[in-house]
């Protein structure tokens, strides 16, 4: 699944490119996760006016209206001048006068939602509850520490939870752990306001170093530009069970969360 450092890889491989395209028409495949509440002639004319992020959710604003973007499990973007005629697993496209943007999703767990604006009760739904943006201003060290405390489950659970803090995924929730020094198991309430504080800039720091390589590329993940990421090559534990840690040697572990598989080294991350 596509995590939010993918989401702003994309976001960032067309966002400049799209800005001020005034649009043509717009096109529906199969049915997605959600309907588009509107009629695809009704883009016609619109104007697009930046992209925005919010978690893994991208953001069109439109000279009037809104387009929420979601990835789901296997979706990509591509934006171009040309384009081949749409594929079978290809269910949105919005021509502009700069290029088409087209949605391509095998598994159809994307979405493509119009609304009027994030007050509305749709956006609201998808994104009101969402948690502070770690790569943003407001991903405020004391919000994040307080947040653990109110919370019992393991600490790799309330990461991926979104609520507290957005679009750290498992890739990314395994990796900060082990720069933070934590087992992914240790209940969010136990971990000491220093521990707390690592975490903390772990999430920053391998989200901001995930984005600069341009993501993790484990299936078929590329950007709008059909670059793919290489974040996946430099991890410290996600995907590496049995295999010796990159700081101590050790044998990395693997055990299950829920339905995800949890990466640690039993010697660098305390519990």
């Amino acid at each position: 699944m596509p995590e939010l450092p993918e989401v702003e890889v994309t976001r960032m491989s067309f966002a400049a490119r799209i800005a001020g395209a005034r649009v043509f028409s717009a096109r529906v495949g199969k049915p997605l996760r959600w309907a588009l509440d509107c009629v695809p002639a009704d883009l016609q004319g619109r104007q697009v006016l930046q992209v925005r992020r919010r978690g893994k959710y991208l953001l069109l604003e439109l000279d009037a209206g809104l387009l929420l973007l979601h990835l789901g499990m296997s979706g990509s973007l591509s934006f171009a001048s040309e384009l081949p005629p749409p594929g079978v697993h290809d269910h949105f496209d919005l021509a502009t006068d700069r290029g088409t943007l087209r949605l391509h999703d095998p598994r159809r767990f994307g979405a493509v939602v119009f609304v009027a604006d994030e007050s509305a009760p749709t956006a609201q739904k998808l994104l009101g509850r969402l948690g502070m943006e770690p790569l943003g201003e407001e991903f405020d060290p004391e919000r994040f520490i307080e947040g653990l405390r109110r919370r019992s489950a393991p600490v790799k659970q309330v990461l991926l939870a979104g609520d507290l803090v957005v679009g750290v995924g498992n890739i990314y929730a395994s990796e900060a752990l082990f720069a933070a020094g934590i087992r992914p198991t240790v209940p969010a309430s136990r971990i000491s306001r220093p521990r707390a504080m690592r975490l903390w800039t772990a999430v920053r720091d391998v989200l901001a170093r995930a984005v600069a390589t341009g993501g993790s590329t484990l299936r078929d993940f590329s950007s709008a530009e059909g670059k793919t990421g290489y974040f996946q090559l430099e991890a410290m534990v996600y995907g590496r069970a049995g295999e010796p840690c990159r700081t101590c040697g050790s044998a990395v572990r693997s055990l299950r969360q829920g339905q995800r598989s949890s990466f640690f080294c039993p010697v660098c991350q305390k519990p």
